[in-house]
């Protein structure tokens, strides 16, 4: 049997006759750059999320950084991020011209640790960006209080972290704004790139709306520098169908992370993932830790089995961080979890007697 990790032709062909509407529409409409249809997305977009406003920008890297822009947040400032995300989330920090401090992450849940976000503050940090990582919700609202105590701003990276929410609370809206991606893979994906920022600050809104489009609010009249960092109009018309699904979609991923939950139950070397008090993680990554992680890589593959690794080198070691000086051994966690956490398939497409092939072939591995 074969499982890939990810199915995204069969998700489109399950609501193809939709997609094949929404992008003859846009080319009737001609309304490519930004316009009608991402209008009404982003207004379903922020209606889900419990939020007042919704910019779609290109990317969740132009999300990142039109937000750190809008704050005015650059050189000489500090922001505290996990070394254990995407290379996005710092990689942001740097484009705004600021440097980011990276922290390790809690041991249980793999996102970032509010003891250590404590410990990094100094007089130069300005923000906090709390990465809702694989879909669980950070302790944002620890966070939010650390952030609070010491006159921070609090940025959400969402970038896997669709309509999850901590104590009923949608992700994105515990600070001042949160920040999606909707990469083709993402639990919302759109068909190329995109991305969003939501928030309820009004000012911060209009201030995004102007930095997507050359920092004008007026064709032609430019009172800030900004990027084109518009979301294409066939991305909204697209991501707006797919919206309506995700509800659905979202749970049958949690489905899905409840049988893997309990065909892994009888392998000791697997430790799958915790759920937090309070959180509606919503899957984007099932992430296992297990050791000989990369022989069950090939042993999986092997046997058609495909899998992930997120991530492998944690970013306060990447090369272009090489210049902040970090050293081994100063984010153990992170450092050593990189070698141990694996990926396993994980979509809405999953179907039950793929996901019981994997756990069968993990088992194998294990008690041959």
């Amino acid at each position: 049997m074969k499982v890939n990790f990810l199915d995204l032709k069969g998700q489109y062909q399950s609501i193809k006759p939709e997609i094949d509407d929404a992008i003859q529409q846009v080319l009737d409409r001609s309304a490519f750059a930004a316009g009608p249809f991402v209008k009404a997305f982003e207004e379903h977009f922020a209606a889900a999320h419990q939020a007042r406003f919704c910019a779609g920008v290109n990317s969740g890297t132009a999300a990142l950084h039109i937000s750190l822009m809008a704050l005015e947040i650059g050189r000489g400032d500090e922001v505290i991020v996990p070394a254990n995300t995407f290379f996005a989330t710092p990689e942001a920090v740097s484009l705004a011209g600021a440097t980011p401090v990276f922290v390790d992450h809690e041991p249980d849940y793999y996102n970032i640790d509010p003891a250590q976000i404590e410990k990094a503050i100094t007089s130069r940090t300005r923000a906090v960006i709390a990465v809702n990582l694989y879909g669980q919700p950070a302790q944002l609202d620890k966070i939010k209080a650390i952030a609070a105590k010491h006159n921070l701003l609090l940025i959400e990276d969402c970038a896997q972290s669709h309509l999850a929410t901590l104590n009923g609370q949608s992700t994105g809206t515990f600070g001042i704004c949160g920040c999606f991606s909707f990469y083709p893979g993402k639990n919302l994906g759109a068909y190329g790139e995109g991305g969003a920022v939501i928030t309820d600050d009004e000012a911060l809104y209009k201030k995004l709306m102007m930095l997507r489009d050359h920092g004008s609010a007026v064709k032609y009249h430019h009172d800030l520098i900004g990027h084109n960092y518009r979301l294409e109009g066939m991305q909204g018309a697209i991501l707006d169908v797919k919206l309506k699904y995700l509800p659905e979609w979202t749970e049958k991923r949690r489905r899905n992370a409840d049988l893997y939950r309990s065909a892994l139950a009888g392998i000791p070397e697997v430790v799958v993932p915790r759920e937090m008090a309070g959180a509606r993680h919503v899957y984007h990554i099932f992430c296992v830790r297990v050791p000989r992680r990369d022989e069950l890589i090939k042993y999986l593959g092997d046997h058609q089995v495909y899998t992930g690794i997120h991530y492998p080198i944690p970013c306060h070691q990447q090369n272009a961080y090489a210049g902040l000086g970090y050293k081994a051994g100063d984010l153990p966690l992170s450092e050593s979890y990189a070698g141990q956490l694996l990926s396993l398939p994980m979509s809405e497409m999953l179907k039950e007697e793929e996901l019981l092939y994997v756990c069968e072939t993990i088992k194998q591995f294990y008690t041959a």
